[in-house]
């Protein structure tokens, strides 16, 4: 089990790895910040730039820590958070299927970072060699937890910032005659 947990850390962690610097930097065939920006505004994850960031930085640190097993339960709660967003603004619509555009994939992810918190990143991780390793079905549940409050803060963020704004001012603010000619618009 010892090596199970370590090859199940390091795919997933790698992987989410992979994703996050994808946003953050263009690498691995990524589009970087910029592109990954305006696709989150498109989604209507406002400000699009600080959902991208929190979400490649949640993607890269989480799958970094992730696979060195260190911090765990947080590590799994980071990536958790970012695919129940993924699905809520992405693939819910598409059913569960990844050949449709589902959720599939993101579930499978979500399994994965849950079981490890669960079972706790084994003998061959940085929790191990400094004693903190937690795990256990309240530190999974924990993770659950704590992802689930991440995607709905997700959610709250960018619907607040895409309801429309309110006008600064009720008075009313005089203009110029459209009638008057352009010299006299230009003395008043």
């Amino acid at each position: 089990m010892k090596i199970g947990r370590l090859l199940l850390r390091i795919t997933v962690g790698s992987l989410f790895i992979g994703h996050g610097t994808q946003k953050l930097f263009g690498w691995f065939g990524g589009h970087g910040l910029d592109a990954t920006s305006q696709a989150f505004e498109g989604m209507g994850m406002r400000p699009g730039r600080l959902h991208a960031t929190a979400a490649g930085t949640a993607e890269s640190a989480g799958g970094t820590a992730l696979a060195l097993g260190f911090a765990t339960p947080l590590a799994a709660s980071a990536l958790i958070s970012v695919m129940l967003t993924a699905i809520n603004r992405v693939h819910i619509k598409n059913g569960p299927w990844a050949t449709n555009g589902g959720y599939e994939y993101n579930l499978v992810m979500i399994a994965a970072a849950l079981a490890l918190a669960e079972v706790g990143p084994g003998e061959l991780s940085l929790d191990h060699t400094l004693g903190t390793e937690r795990s256990g079905p309240g530190w999974a549940l924990a993770a659950l937890g704590a992802g689930t409050i991440g995607a709905v803060g997700a959610h709250l963020i960018a619907e607040s910032k895409s309801a429309p704004a309110e006008p600064a001012s009720t008075e009313a603010v005089p203009t110029p005659d459209a009638a008057a000619p352009v010299e006299e618009q230009a003395q008043t």
